[in-house]
């Protein structure tokens, strides 16, 4: 089992958000100067997948894509860089529950949620979906996105 806090770079990892079947996240925190802090999100390719080159190739492609999206509902990225050998994104950390985890509680609550929750989340997923699909690049031409996990643990 790991031990948190561990070094990771100029980042200290705090704890793991989630896992899954190619890469891990982890709540981060990156320092500065004069005791400067901010929290992050920090998405690393699983250890047994970097000499995938495949899906190393695929894992660049989303960081450069996404760090060209400036949308309040689509998660910024700060940063692609490779740590170890292992590369990894640094991404805003988003606070609160993601819409499984919020399903799971009220389902165990037996409670439903709302309508008019329900389509609030969904018509805000969709506009970051629909910015996303409309961007540019910086010649002007489509950047074409395919969102390859639009699943409630990422809204």
């Amino acid at each position: 089992m790991e031990q948190f806090p561990q070094r990771f770079g100029k980042y200290i990892l705090l704890d793991r958000i989630a896992s899954g079947g190619m890469a891990e996240v982890f709540r981060a925190k990156v320092m500065g100067a004069e005791n400067f802090h901010r929290l992050v999100a920090i998405k690393c390719i699983l250890p047994h997948l970097v000499e995938d080159d495949e899906f190393c190739r695929m894992f660049v492609d989303e960081a450069k894509l996404a760090s060209n999206l400036s949308h309040a509902n689509i998660s910024q990225i700060y940063e692609l860089g490779n740590h170890g050998g292992r590369l990894y994104i640094v991404m805003e950390l988003i606070a609160g529950f993601n819409l499984r985890e919020l399903t799971k509680r009220v389902r165990k609550l037996n409670l439903r949620l709302p309508d008019s929750l329900v389509a609030y989340i969904i018509s805000k997923a969709a506009e970051g979906l629909d910015y996303a699909h409309e961007r540019k690049n910086l010649d002007g031409a489509a950047i074409n996105p395919v969102h390859r996990d639009v699943s409630p643990q990422n809204i």
